[in-house]
């Protein structure tokens, strides 16, 4: 970069977008998701990436379970209550897949339904 450059860059107009708790939450599960389709894609070659991944998820749904369990949480109690029956789900799939009993598609599909609902997308 030359100095015409760097000048331009160090006076031009910054604009942070509006950050919601909704779209940083979006955004959190669209990045774990990512790395879930990436390890699972990449299983064979990458175990221990796939096992990080499937770990870094639980614990995602393990925090929003316990964000939803708090008595100050002020979503209503019948979102709440789905929330947290997600995170149970997710927990026992997980413990599946890592047993090797089950794929881990269901968990990119919760995953998925979740973030297009954060966007606001209405399912097809």
């Amino acid at each position: 970069m030359n100095v015409t450059q760097q000048a331009q860059q160090a006076y031009a107009p910054t604009q942070l977008g509006i950050r919601t708790d909704r779209s940083v939450e979006a955004q959190l599960i669209s990045q774990i998701t990512a790395r879930l389709r990436k390890a699972t894609a990449e299983q064979a070659q990458n175990y221990p990436a796939f096992m990080a991944a499937i770990h870094d998820n639980r614990r995602m749904w393990t925090t929003m379970a316990a964000e939803v369990a708090g008595k100050d949480n002020g979503l209503p109690a019948p979102l709440r209550a789905q929330i947290f029956y997600l995170a149970e789900f997710t927990e026992h799939q997980s413990q599946r897949v890592i047993r090797g009993k089950a794929d881990p598609e269901a968990l990119i599909a919760v995953n998925t339904a979740v973030m297009r609902g954060l966007n606001g997308q209405v399912p097809t």
